[in-house]
């Protein structure tokens, strides 16, 4: 039988990722494979960090709802006919039945196996035959509600109902894409895709600038190279982490041009159109801003060695209206499909490379500034969650978690 994962030793380890970026090293190759530690990471992360779960665009009228789901937890998200966005646990009070899937608009939500009908604000409003049922009293049951908060026009949620509010944690990245004006972006697409690796791995590629001029050598991305990488110093307050990409040329995109070919965010300045930004929310929101363009990507851990993600395209108010628009973002869809496409190949191989005997502790680049940056994030909460959850003598750390 394995030994634990997580131990003293173990959690002491991690500060050699935290030192200087000349100096760090990654973090041990079990904090991407093992099912122990991801069941750590649950209380350590997500249980009570900030999670982006969708645009309040998808949500803009009452009814409007739409189901997801994060570490095991079913949610919903709804509109309620007071303008109020709720986010839910979608799980019936009565048997478990999710009582909602999928997106769509509702007068309230009606849970399909005994249909007990809660309202969109999560009260419950009929449960049919019960009236024998002794002390049972409709009014005192809800489905469980979270925090919520928006941010550039993106919901998140928050497990914890004591956490502290996000924005002012992110007023550092707010201001360095203040230009883009995302709460008034639109939305292009939206896909979901579901992967065979764990969610720092994707995470750790998104905002890595040492392999961009490696991996994606070739016109559609040279004109980003890897040496004009610059990452601006975040604080151990910080919620969130950036780097600036200079581009060879002004409003550079990941088109066959190079050139921007859907209309400029408005109230961008030279020096954002000068360069490509890249913007974490850890641990589930990853924004790549082009000058025409943003992706946005919200991760979602449902493994120690999968996940999902929602891929999403935001562009300037009125360029749908274009007739030209679908066909010009093909155009760069095309591309990034192209480049997106070696970034899953590696993210697979780095999964299957984690796993060996093999693997190492490495050392990073100065083109690895997010990395580090992003160690800064991850282990001082490790280590917090660890000083709650380390076992009495005898006693694991799930079952002190429990406590």
């Amino acid at each position: 039988m394995a030994s634990p994962i997580l131990t003293d030793a173990f959690i002491e380890s991690l500060e050699t990722s935290v030192v200087g970026l000349d100096r760090a090293e990654t973090l041990p190759p079990a904090c991407y494979t093992d099912a122990e530690f991801y069941e750590f990471e649950k209380e350590a992360l997500f249980n009570h960090e900030w999670l982006c779960v969708g645009r309040e665009d998808w949500v803009k009228e009452p009814g409007d709802y739409f189901t997801t789901h994060i570490v095991g937890e079913p949610i919903v998200v709804a509109r309620a006919r007071d303008g109020v966005v709720r986010a839910m646990s979608s799980v019936c009070q009565h048997r478990a039945m999710l009582v909602a899937e999928g997106k769509g608009n509702a007068r309230g939500f009606v849970c399909p196996y005994h249909h007990w009908v809660y309202g969109l604000d999560g009260k419950l409003v009929n449960a049919p035959a019960m009236e024998r049922t002794c002390d049972f009293d409709k009014k005192q049951v809800r489905l469980p509600q979270f925090k919520v908060e928006t941010w550039l026009g993106f919901l998140f949620i928050n497990f914890d109902l004591d956490a502290a509010p996000l924005a002012p944690r992110l007023a550092g990245v707010a201001d360095a894409i203040a230009g883009y004006d995302l709460a008034h972006a639109e939305s292009a697409t939206t896909m979901t895709g579901q992967f065979a690796w764990n969610w720092k791995v994707m995470f750790e590629n998104n905002n890595d600038g040492y392999h961009a001029s490696k991996l994606h050598s070739g016109p559609l991305h040279d004109f980003v190279p890897s040496e004009l990488a610059i990452f601006p110093e975040s604080g151990p307050d910080d919620a969130g982490f950036l780097r600036f990409n200079g581009t060879l040329h002004p409003d550079a995109s990941f088109n066959p041009t190079q050139r921007a070919v859907l209309p400029v965010f408005p109230k961008l300045t030279e020096e954002d159109r000068g360069r490509m930004t890249f913007a974490n929310v850890p641990p589930t929101l990853s924004l790549v801003l082009t000058s025409d363009l943003v992706i946005y990507l919200i991760l979602r851990a449902t493994g120690p060695e999968t996940m999902e993600q929602d891929t999403g395209i935001l562009v300037a108010p009125g360029a749908m209206e274009d007739p030209a628009f679908p066909h010009r973002l093909e155009m760069i869809m095309t591309s990034a499909g192209k480049i997106i496409a070696q970034d899953m190949h590696v993210d697979g191989l780095v999964q299957m490379g984690l796993r060996s005997r093999f693997a190492p502790r490495g050392r990073y680049s100065w083109q690895e500034g997010a990395q580090g940056q992003f160690n800064h994030w991850v282990v001082p909460r490790y280590r917090a969650a660890w000083g709650r959850m380390r076992p009495k003598p005898g006693a694991s750390a799930l079952a002190a978690a429990a406590e």
